[in-house]
């Protein structure tokens, strides 16, 4: 029994991996395809979205009706895994703050073909947007010390009187996650996270999350000096087998409140149960 149930982690953790890496095509601009899969009774739409390489918008978006914390065992739910890619040059990383994604063009390596490695992301809050422009990454730290800028422990303590101290080292408390790219524009980083739920939404200071797993893969990834080119596009057109596609993006969820937004699945599917036994 315990060897099939590594076994079966494996393959989800391989699975989850592959997902994220597609194929350019050689015309057009769309990449991934669509497909579904059956809740488990355990499961909540942010655990599918996880497991799929998806944020919580687009999970969401895709299911409309579905309950996030309850789905229901058996309940179909569609994995919105084909992207229109953003435009301009494939090259380097693209941010799309519009599509929550993250797109990182790997070129040709010998016999390899170029690819496109694609995650969902957190974004920056409407009173802290994530900034627009064209940067690099100018260094890489694993394990990351974070010294929250004094802008952020300012508003912190103003909105919910968190003293936030000066220097948070590494560790589950510091939410830069386990590995950080630090970009060309000041106190602005592409970072992981300790805190996943937040994924598809509007969650951050300004800077660009990831998925603890997915940041682990991109940084091994990515050099540094590597072209970093954040655009807000809302509207993406392709074209698959001669038929246009259009995607459009309504603005990205912001959390009802520090409470609801970072707690995970087991924690909130609780206490939804509990009321509804109350």
């Amino acid at each position: 029994m315990l060897r099939a149930a590594i076994a079966l982690l494996l393959l989800l953790v391989a699975t989850r991996l592959v997902a994220a890496e597609l194929p350019l095509p050689a015309t057009g601009d769309v990449v991934g395809k669509l497909r579904s899969v059956s809740a488990r009774a355990a499961d909540t739409l942010l655990d599918i979205a996880r497991q799929n390489g998806l944020g919580y918008n687009e999970i969401t978006a895709a299911n409309p009706g579905v309950d996030p914390w309850l789905p229901g065992e058996g309940t179909p739910i569609l994995i919105p895994t084909r992207f229109v890619l953003p435009p301009g040059p494939r090259e380097g990383m693209v941010v799309n703050l519009a599509q929550m994604r993250l797109f990182y063009f790997r070129p040709a390596q010998g016999n390899k073909p170029p690819r496109v490695i694609t995650h969902p992301i957190g974004i920056g809050l409407d009173i802290a947007p994530t900034p627009q422009g064209l940067t690099r990454v100018v260094r890489k730290a694993a394990n990351p010390t974070w010294y929250p800028p004094e802008s952020i422990r300012a508003r912190r303590a103003q909105e919910g009187g968190e003293i936030l101290p000066e220097v948070v080292p590494a560790g589950p408390d510091n939410p830069l996650g386990t590995r950080a790219l630090y970009l060309g524009l000041p106190e602005y980083l592409i970072h992981g996270t300790n805190r996943p739920w937040g994924i598809g939404m509007r969650v951050s200071s300004g800077c660009i999350r990831l998925y603890p797993e997915d940041i682990e893969s991109l940084y091994d990834e990515v050099e540094i000096g590597t072209l970093v080119r954040i655009v807000d596009e809302p509207y993406l057109f392709g074209e698959v087998d001669g038929v246009p596609m259009l995607q459009a993006f309504r603005p990205p969820a912001a959390p009802q409140s520090p409470r609801t937004a970072f707690k995970t699945p087991v924690i909130a599917r609780r206490e939804i149960r509990g009321r509804a036994a109350s």
